[in-house]
């Protein structure tokens, strides 16, 4: 399973993406986003699904990158989008028949130099795509249950890129421990609106240890204060034991 966390604010673009890759028993470290740096262009590339296809769609986009120019995000993502049922084509058939699911999610996010501002998108295994809107500003592909009601409650448009990260490895931090399927290192891309430069970074877990203890250690204080007045409906009928 896979976590890779897309988060588009008014003043740039967070992307966090885990690097466990498990096959049975054995577990490997992968990375999962991609990045295109240019001039006046800057887009990354995080995918959730059947590791044969990502990386045959990921080669034939490549190869796009190098032999063309997009001025646009949409024109990019199209392309990609392409990609992906290039491969449906090739080898969907062949995989359904070994009883693998032909699937793809992917999160693609960036600016391009006739872009108004900086963009975030969801393309599905079927190729088609939609662009993040004016509701929640983020998307996850993957394990995305544990990870959600911690950025449905804090996170805004308006958040700044320090809290949206902050909110975003605290989410990825839920999920981890929720699930021995997601887990470090993290990659983690930072996109700041009309600067066509992308930022990179690895944290291990020794880097953030300390952050999940205090967010843990944050929790359960907070929990102590949190009002008990309505419980007593539910706890007044208990009987008395007799000790």
């Amino acid at each position: 399973m896979t976590y890779c966390l897309g988060i588009k604010v008014k003043q740039g673009l967070i992307a966090i993406a885990d690097t466990r890759i498990t096959s049975g028993t054995d577990t490997t470290t992968k990375k999962k986003v991609w990045v295109y740096q240019k001039d006046n262009c800057s887009l990354f590339i995080m995918t959730s699904g059947l590791r044969s296809v990502r990386d045959k769609a990921m080669v034939y986009f490549d190869e796009l990158m190098e032999q063309n120019e997009y001025n646009k995000m949409y024109k990019a993502v199209n392309a990609y989008g392409e990609q992906i049922k290039r491969v449906a084509a090739e080898d969907r058939a062949t995989l359904e028949k070994a009883g693998f699911k032909f699937d793809l999610n992917t999160i693609i996010g960036g600016q391009l130099k006739d872009d108004d501002e900086h963009k975030l998108f969801l393309l599905y295994p079927e190729g088609n795509w939609v662009e993040l809107g004016s509701g929640a500003p983020f998307m996850i592909i993957g394990n995305s249950g544990h990870g959600k009601p911690i950025l449905n409650r804090v996170l805004r448009e308006d958040s700044s890129m320090r809290l949206a990260l902050k909110v975003g490895f605290l989410s990825f931090d839920s999920t981890r421990v929720s699930s021995n399927n997601v887990d470090f290192p993290i990659d983690v891309v930072l996109y700041k609106k009309d600067s066509f430069e992308i930022v990179e970074q690895r944290y291990e877990k020794k880097d953030l240890e300390y952050i999940s203890d205090q967010w843990a250690q944050e929790l359960s204080t907070a929990l102590q204060n949190v009002g008990e007045d309505w419980m007593e409906k539910a706890f007044h009928n208990l009987p008395e034991t007799a000790i």
